[in-house]
């Protein structure tokens, strides 16, 4: 542990299109190889597919809600006592769950059946934003494990 000072966040610039930092960081998450232009067209991309398909909502609306829907709040980690291990149950840290919803939607996205990623992608921020798809039961599935080893909670570090 660094006993100096204490580490300063980096935030990433804002998107040049939409003015946030979420888009931003999720434009990098998209990101392989370091292209990020191309991450951007898709990304970009996705939200025009989206304004099409949800024409009474903007896009980064449309966007927000979908990743707020993802996030999860809870996950279980493997812990040693005496012996035995548990899955004790602990709460996500803010950031950590917005990159995790990021990874989950991205890697369901790029599973699916459509034929180009903005489509994929659309569809699976849309599947988010309708509280269905596999993102939603991903996150379903990690939270009925948190509650199924709820006993466990006092092993908590």
């Amino acid at each position: 542990m660094v006993r100096r000072r204490e580490i300063v966040k980096r935030v990433p610039l804002a998107d040049p299109k939409y003015g946030s930092t979420t888009v931003a960081k999720f434009i990098n998450t998209v990101m392989k190889n370091g292209k990020k232009s191309i991450a951007e067209s898709i990304v970009y991309g996705a939200f025009e597919i989206l304004k099409k398909k949800v024409p009474d909502q903007e896009p980064l609306v449309v966007f927000e809600t979908a990743l707020e829907n993802a996030k999860p709040l809870l996950h279980v980690k493997s812990r040693r006592v005496g012996g035995a291990t548990y899955q004790v149950p602990v709460e996500i840290a803010p950031a950590t769950r917005s990159a995790i919803a990021f990874r989950w939607i991205i890697e369901f996205s790029r599973k699916r059946g459509e034929k180009t990623m903005k489509e994929r992608l659309a569809g699976e921020l849309l599947d988010c934003f309708n509280k269905q798809g596999a993102t939603m039961k991903r996150k379903d599935d990690t939270h009925r494990m948190a509650e199924a080893n709820k006993a466990f909670a006092h092993f908590r570090f």
